[in-house]
């Protein structure tokens, strides 16, 4: 089982990597913020363990950033920010789980042995599917986004919305977050604008068998065939 550990404490990522490495884990260490996403590509890790406070990026930068780019890794935030605030904004921006600092060792076990079954089990469940996700993918190289083999007709905003979705397929994506990508640095655009985009997108997806739900009060998601 492979761990990333995005951390700059030395003291830290030193014990938890002697830790970790006795219960059977292959530890990785990355101390900066900056070089955090391309040791991520690189290694494929079955599990991300995320400090927020780093030299060169700040930790939520990098996991928006790795869910934009279809990085679809567990990740498991660890940090000194404990407030309910922060951990509902750690889990918009696409985290799987969050634990305070201090915390206990045999709890962080716990739940990194959690998150790497959750993604056994969702890749099981993918892989014996009718209905792959495959059928409705987004293609990086040309930027389009594909439904059965064939590229989906879509305005430029309509795109970006779906490929923000498509990063974290059944799970929300916060409306605010997808207005910063649909509308990038657009201030004068009013925020009920994206409601339009997803209303056009949601016509779209009709025939494709893949449902655009609105969650009031966190965002929208999107429902793959099963």
């Amino acid at each position: 089982m492979k761990l990333l550990l995005v951390e700059d404490d030395v003291a830290l990522y030193t014990t938890l990597t002697r830790s970790l490495t006795r219960l059977g884990w292959e530890v990785e260490v990355c101390s900066d913020g900056r070089a955090a996403l391309a040791r991520w590509r690189a290694l494929k890790p079955d599990v991300v363990l995320l400090d927020l406070t780093l030299p060169g990026r700040d930790g939520l930068q990098i996991l928006a950033q790795a869910r934009d780019d279809g990085l679809s890794t567990p990740v498991l935030i660890l940090t000194a920010r404990g407030t309910v605030g922060d951990r509902v904004v750690g889990l918009k921006a696409g985290a799987d789980d969050y634990l305070p600092k201090p915390f206990d060792l045999d709890e962080l076990e716990a739940r990194l042995h959690a998150l790497h079954r959750r993604k056994a089990e969702n890749y099981e469940k993918t892989a014996s599917s009718p209905h792959k996700q495959s059928e409705l993918s987004y293609d990086k190289e040309s930027g389009a986004i594909y439904h059965a083999g064939q590229v989906l007709e879509l305005a430029p905003r309509e795109l970006a919305f779906l490929k923000a979705l498509l990063t974290r397929p059944g799970q929300a994506v916060a409306k605010e977050r997808l207005f910063e990508l649909v509308f990038p640095g657009q201030q004068e655009v009013q925020f009920e604008a994206i409601e339009v985009v997803a209303y056009r997108l949601r016509k779209k997806l009709h025939n494709t068998g893949a449902t655009l739900t609105t969650l009031r009060g966190l965002g929208y998601l999107l429902k793959l065939p099963s």
